[in-house]
């Protein structure tokens, strides 16, 4: 497969343009000559140097992350920023990037993913963010008590050196979850107005749990990398059905 029609399919599949008001990620190609094949490509959630590095040794043709370098421009191309960008190059290494379009696909992203992992059924987008939703909110088959939903969200994801960590202020046993994958807190609100009982995210802020007290919601943060695996793999999945050789870098970071 030549690399525009890898990425233009990716593009098409995550509606990456509807997002382009809407993230500070540039999402879609972010460092490549849009030319050339892709007979292997590489997933990863972080584009870094030990996920190029490894890309590159595998024979990628293509590094597909959910984080990617570019964050609301470019201005100085130096230090840091250029030492990943020289890994790329060096390796003719093409880097595609898909933030929030990969965090809101009701069916190959993030939150749908961690919905997945819960068995929640009755999907609703939730988490708004302008026109669109970066989240989902479903219902447990039947109720669960904190401590398994934790343990499950503990034993399930790849947390690397870090942990499950539970502000316990809504009820004992959890049947209607909101879920926004890495950095989520932000919709506590929504998830309270809406009924929740529980707030499944990545990571928090110091807010955050006087917040989740005053609401009586249950927040789990469950880890930003941890939570946001599912979209890169889901993608992996579908270069695999388009007759791709794909390889997943995992590189947990704990947080």
């Amino acid at each position: 497969m030549d690399l525009p029609t890898f990425v233009s399919r990716l593009d098409d599949r995550l509606r990456t343009a509807d997002f382009a008001d809407l993230d500070a990620s540039p999402n879609g190609l972010q460092v490549g000559r849009n030319e050339g094949t892709v007979e292997h490509a590489a997933f990863a959630v972080d584009a870094a140097a030990e996920t190029i590095d490894a890309a590159a040794d595998a024979g990628a043709d293509v590094l597909v992350t959910h984080h990617g370098l570019v964050w609301g421009g470019i201005e100085h191309v130096t230090g840091r920023d250029y030492d990943r960008l020289a890994r790329l190059v060096e390796a003719d290494l093409a880097l595609y990037v898909s933030h929030l379009p990969l965090d809101a696909h009701p069916e190959l992203g993030n939150a749908a993913g961690v919905a997945d992992l819960l068995d929640l059924g009755d999907h609703e987008p939730f988490g708004e963010l302008g026109a669109e939703h970066l989240g989902v909110r479903g219902v447990a088959s039947e109720p669960m008590p904190v401590d398994d939903l934790r343990d499950l969200l503990s034993t399930e994801l790849d947390h690397g050196e870090g942990a499950v960590r539970v502000l316990p202020f809504g009820p004992e046993a959890i049947e209607d979850v909101a879920i926004v994958t890495g950095s989520g807190t932000d919709w506590l609100d929504e998830a309270a107005e809406t009924g929740a009982d529980a707030l499944v995210t990545g990571e928090g802020k110091q807010q955050v749990y006087h917040a989740a007290k005053e609401v009586g919601v249950t927040v789990f943060l469950a880890g930003h990398y941890a939570t946001e695996t599912f979209g890169v793999q889901s993608l992996q999945s579908l270069a695999e059905d388009w007759d791709v050789e794909t390889t997943f870098l995992g590189a947990p970071t704990g947080i």
